[in-house]
């Protein structure tokens, strides 16, 4: 294991880099496709940065009503509240509220509500069921023509496929970290239904560079997409696109009139499958019980996982003058392999951590050496679904308790008994 709080007292400006490509280096999660230039150059480009001040500014910049008539348009008034909100530098309830704070009739903040919705029901379904963020939640609504692909082309890699949209997509990935919802519905549709490639392939890919990705908002939605955790696949037509992104790539595209898209949804689907029926069985997910442990006497270490990067955390909140370490585990930087932007996002969201110690190395073992070298009797760590951090704890549970504490609720989930679909868990909240 290894101390990395050392390279916070470098530049501001620069820190976040260079303890960043320090793990990219220190742990070969680089990209084989994408050279080291390109890498850097697509930090510059990104428009976000990682802190719970930025987190802030954005925050009041939500404009709930506009959001409302305008989020499916790509350049409509969406929050792009994302990447803190996933890091839980930002929280559902605090975003929640701020947006019924802007209005006059809770109403009209319904619908940027009902999205908040969607990241706690992808949470919940990561809870009950960790095995399939990787492997089909139900059997394809469709049987597609074809056989798929198990890697990503080159030329949507690259962005040189040669359809404007897809290649725009694709580079504001890369470049940027963060995508429109409606821009990464047209990506994934296109890649598994078009180019026949594996949603675990695309999820991968999205895990890269996504600033917000986690496994439960990004994999459950490729799924959603096609068609294995949805009851059809999603497709989108050449009108669809025009409609919503008001023309933007179509005007001079050079596939124009001819791309993969073109036509009516039934020709789509006639050309895209070979069986479109839909499914008889009724998929069924019964909600987990709560991750609960009461903490023993004596002091508490605050553990920070890439959940909670920031002073917002409640394990924080609870002990706010213990210790605090956060760890970059190994086996999650094999899993995702984060882009190197992905990595200096997370490193600002820590900087703003006053005391915070970072490391790299397995979290079992630098939990025990920090907890022996301050006199802590346990660990206090924000409450998450993630099962490299639940299976840290595991591991830790005879020696060194690990205490979880709950976020602050967005909504009374009490009565839900189905996630089989986001709408028996929506109308129950």
């Amino acid at each position: 294991m290894e101390n990395l709080t050392g390279w916070l007292l470098d530049d501001p400006e620069t820190r976040g880099r260079r303890l960043a490509e320090r793990l990219i280096v220190h742990s070969d999660v680089a990209s084989p496709a994408v050279t080291f230039a390109a890498t850097w150059q697509a930090i510059v480009e990104s428009p976000f940065r990682g802190g719970r001040q930025a987190a802030v500014e954005r925050l009041r910049a939500i404009d709930p009503i506009a959001y409302g008539r305008s989020r499916n348009h790509v350049g409509g008034e969406v929050t792009r509240l994302s990447p803190w909100l996933r890091h839980g530098v930002l929280s559902l309830a605090e975003v929640r509220d701020a947006a019924l704070a802007q209005v006059r009739d809770r109403s009209q903040a319904d619908k940027l509500v009902s999205e908040l919705g969607w990241r706690d029901y992808w949470q919940r379904v990561y809870a009950a069921r960790p095995e399939a963020v990787w492997d089909d939640l139900e059997p394809p609504a469709a049987v597609a023509n074809g056989t798929v692909c198990d890697r990503l082309p080159d030329d949507v890699a690259t962005g040189a496929t040669g359809m404007a949209c897809i290649d725009a997509f694709s580079r504001k990935l890369t470049q940027t970290g963060w995508l429109h919802n409606h821009e990464r519905m047209w990506l994934a549709s296109w890649l598994v239904h078009t180019r026949r490639v594996a949603w675990q392939v695309g999820a991968a890919w999205f895990l890269e560079h996504l600033l917000d990705a986690d496994p439960a908002s990004n994999n459950f939605s490729w799924q959603w997409v096609a068609g294995t955790f949805s009851n059809k696949p999603y497709i989108f037509n050449r009108e669809n696109l025009e409609r919503y992104t008001d023309g933007l790539h179509c005007s001079d595209c050079p596939v124009a009139g001819r791309c993969d898209v073109e036509g009516s949804y039934d020709e789509l689907t006639d050309k895209l499958f070979a069986d479109a029926g839909h499914r008889s069985e009724r998929l069924r997910i019964q909600p987990t019980a709560l991750w609960h442990a009461d903490p023993p006497p004596g002091r508490s270490l605050v553990w920070l996982t890439l959940d909670s990067l920031g002073v917002e955390s409640p394990a924080l909140h609870r002990h706010p003058s213990a210790p605090i370490v956060f760890v970059f585990d190994p086996a999650w930087l094999d899993q995702e392999r984060p882009s190197l932007k992905r990595l200096v996002f997370i490193v600002e969201c820590l900087t703003d951590v006053p005391g915070i110690e970072i490391w790299h190395g397995d979290p079992a073992a630098v939990l025990t050496a920090r907890a022996a070298a301050v006199g802590a009797s346990h660990v206090c760590v924000a409450t998450t679904p993630c099962p490299l951090v639940r299976g840290t704890a595991d591991r830790l549970s005879g020696s060194l308790p690990v205490v979880p504490v709950d976020w602050p609720a967005f909504c009374d989930a009490s009565h839900v008994t189905d996630l089989g679909r986001f709408s028996r868990y929506w109308n129950k909240v």
